[in-house]
């Protein structure tokens, strides 16, 4: 959908291929196709929080290009054979948008984490990154305006504590108007970006965080989530259905949308002073399992055409 020319051309390069069955794991397919095809939903975001915030683009060209997105993704979904969603959070949500398609007519398979993240080495320059020094929390993805990064600054900002608050994430249109309000907030000591992260530096502040905080209005899976987990690190989140069914109400959560209570929630963390958590039924996040359910379905649809 993001263009005339890419849904016209990736169309016939897949007529193109003659293919028995099409996976689209992204909601920009072209829209003529209509062979037999799976389609990944990952989440449905953009739905529940259209706001030019979100976009760089001129409002009118965004208006539009939002409109086009919204008949995209329902055309989808209810041409696809299949939906697989990566948790039963979104799968809920497209069952009460979409109202004709089917609950047998989606699957719910959760995604693993990261190999090069798990087997990952640090070294001293981590340890010598000022950024590391003392106790700090973390939040770890992009800044968009639904990631609710703006209020956990602001709750952070009333929080009385050493403990500094690193935001780890890209440096781009959104982090700027992150650096601004940290900068408003008279918070530049204490609230940190870091946005040039390598993967020994998100080791590294996996293992050695005192929790991370992830506000989030919405989310279709919350990698960052399920990271934190492998490696036992607290965790003080929104209370969004999706961040409950993958932490099993073994976290901290607070309202996204009361700045108060985010503070107090924090506040009452740090003075507990938490060490590791153990988290319950990992197993349930392995790209393996992911390929071998989804094989199943591929041969489902298959065997059915």
């Amino acid at each position: 959908w993001h263009s005339f020319a890419e849904q016209w051309q990736f169309y016939w390069q897949l007529m193109s291929d003659r293919l028995d069955l099409m996976h689209f794991t992204y909601f920009s397919y072209p829209i003529l196709y209509k062979k037999p095809y799976i389609a990944t939903v990952h989440d449905i975001t953009s739905l529940l929080f259209k706001t030019g915030k979100a976009s760089t683009k001129n409002p009118i060209i965004y208006w539009i290009k939002h409109k086009v997105f919204c008949y995209v993704l329902k055309s989808q979904i209810y041409n696809s054979e299949h939906v697989i969603t990566p948790t039963i959070a979104v799968k809920d949500q497209i069952l009460s948008i979409y109202k004709n398609i089917k609950n047998e007519e989606i699957t719910s398979i959760y995604e693993g984490i990261n190999q090069e993240l798990l087997f990952c080495k640090t070294d001293a320059k981590q340890q010598d990154n000022p950024l590391f020094q003392g106790k700090f929390m973390i939040y770890v993805g992009n800044f968009y305006p639904h990631k609710n990064v703006e209020n956990l600054i602001r709750a952070f900002s009333i929080v009385k504590t050493q403990v500094k608050l690193l935001l780890i994430g890209p440096h781009d249109h959104f982090s700027n108007r992150i650096l601004n309000l940290i900068k408003a907030k008279n918070q530049e000591d204490r609230i940190k970006l870091f946005d040039n992260a390598t993967i020994q530096d998100l080791t590294f502040a996996y293992k050695n965080a005192v929790a991370l905080i992830h506000p989030s209005h919405s989310e279709g899976f919350g990698l960052p989530i399920v990271e934190a987990m492998h490696f036992d690190l607290p965790i003080i989140a929104s209370n969004i259905p999706v961040f409950q069914e993958l932490m099993e109400n073994q976290n901290i959560s607070f309202d996204p949308n009361n700045i108060n209570e985010m503070a107090e929630k924090i506040s009452e963390f740090i003075k507990q002073d938490k060490q590791k958590i153990k988290y319950n039924n990992m197993i349930r996040f392995s790209f393996l399992e992911m390929a071998k359910k989804t094989l199943v379905i591929y041969k489902k649809i298959l065997y059915i055409n």
